[in-house]
């Protein structure tokens, strides 16, 4: 485009942070430097000290300031959120309603990302082994348990299992879980995933998040990840080590 050498020099990096930074974010620059050495280090041995100069590093500094956006973080959900949508459903008899109770009050007890209750909105990203099923399932008079299998914090794809306590609390998780399980159970007996919408279709991240935003007209704050932190919120409210949080 520009005629500059294809080479990973110090200059063309640079040049490379500035002209791209005017086109997406400089954080994002900032990935693709990663990526470029990743891959050219083979053919380039020195293009990581290149990318380390201090022109290189001060260019993306520099850019981070003068083309920076301010990085929204979602709000955790808080508990009295979580009392007022189990207030607004746990009447509910419609499936759908007792999949999303249900799905939002586990995501906020056992400190799960929405993306390991959902499946993405895009099919080609859709990965059957990430799914919950419902054959892993066990549920006791004091809780309910199943597998999550492989996931992004998983780095040797084994699975966890994840275990959420009954609560003598209007929040308590363990009876809308069973409502649901009862209501998946006797439409869809024979499919083996856990979490399945009324037309027989895994719930997607587009599905719950429109849900969710039911609930809070107006608060582009409130996301997928304000599950996952207002569980962790709560659980340092009532006094839980960091250790445990984590």
């Amino acid at each position: 485009l520009h005629n500059f050498s294809t080479e990973p020099t110090i200059d063309t990096l640079s040049f490379y942070v500035t002209f791209m930074s005017h086109h997406v974010s400089p954080r994002t620059v900032e990935s693709y430097l990663s990526g470029i050495c990743n891959q050219l280090e083979s053919y380039y041995p020195d293009v990581r000290k290149a990318r380390n100069a201090p022109i290189v590093t001060r260019t993306l500094a520099g850019m981070k300031r003068l083309r920076g956006r301010e990085v929204k973080r979602r709000r955790p959900i808080s508990i009295d959120d979580i009392r007022r949508i189990v207030g607004a459903l746990d009447s509910s008899s419609s499936h759908d309603d007792l999949l999303f109770l249900a799905q939002t009050l586990t995501g906020f007890f056992a400190l799960m990302r929405c993306g390991e209750l959902v499946w993405p909105d895009s099919t080609a990203k859709q990965d059957e082994r990430k799914l919950s099923w419902r054959h892993t399932v066990k549920v006791t008079g004091s809780s309910y348990e199943f597998l999550l299998p492989g996931h992004k914090a998983d780095r040797f794809f084994e699975g966890s299992r994840i275990i959420v306590q009954h609560l003598d609390a209007v929040e308590d998780p363990h009876a809308p879980f069973k409502l649901y399980l009862a209501s998946r159970d006797s439409r869809f007996r024979y499919n083996p995933e856990l979490w399945l919408r009324e037309d027989g279709s895994v719930p997607t991240y587009s599905w719950f998040r429109k849900r969710l935003a039911h609930f809070f007209p107006g608060d582009d704050f409130i996301g997928g990840q304000s599950l996952r932190a207002g569980g962790a919120t709560r659980l340092a409210e009532l006094g839980a080590s960091d250790d445990r949080i984590q």
